[in-house]
């Protein structure tokens, strides 16, 4: 009788061990293909754009700059009317088309955000990009008395953010597939 207790409660112990072990490893698989999801649908195109946005306003600033280094809209003097039509055109082909896509990421995927709130500073970009589709809407119609949006862009915080958060969900991504660093 003793025997077959035994028998019966490693039977149990083992059944147990092995239902927590599975549970557990599918709450692994489970936020691995969260962690996947977050990458390549949120952080990961939101650091892309980021990084290009930032480097190819650089280089408008590179060529455009005044004599003295600083961009048209930072000097006591203000922006040529030749400085605005070439803003206007750097405006409309990349930096809001950009912008829409940094915008329409968060819309589109706010559910892989990792916070559990919006965080202020997207808010603060999705606003920044509503102003500059009515100054681009006004410029549609020939009004070029405003050239910049109601909501300042808040480009260094989403930088920030963007690349805070790939690198943390890669490190998290490669730690979940069990893999580690050498050398």
């Amino acid at each position: 009788m003793i025997t077959l207790a035994v028998t019966v409660g490693l039977a149990f112990a083992g059944f147990v061990i092995t239902y927590l072990n599975g549970l557990r490893l599918a709450q692994r698989q489970e936020r691995l293909a969260r962690v996947n999801r977050q990458l390549s649908d949120l952080y990961g195109p939101l650091f892309a754009l980021t990084e290009a946005n930032s480097r190819i306003f650089a280089a408008f600033l590179e060529r455009n700059a005044r004599a003295d280094g600083r961009s048209p809209f930072a000097h006591e003097t203000p922006p040529t009317d030749e400085e605005l039509a070439e803003w206007r055109l750097w405006v409309t082909t990349v930096f809001l088309p950009n912008i829409r896509a940094m915008r329409d990421l968060v819309l589109g995927h706010a559910d892989l955000l990792r916070e559990p709130v919006m965080p202020p500073l997207l808010l603060q970009l999705c606003a920044h990009v509503s102003g500059y589709e009515i100054t681009a809407a006004r410029w549609a119609q020939g009004g070029y008395e405003h050239h910049l949006s109601v909501v300042p862009f808040p480009a260094q915080e989403v930088a920030v953010y963007a690349r805070k958060g790939f690198s943390e969900l890669k490190k998290e991504q490669t730690r979940l597939l069990g893999r580690h660093r050498t050398g």
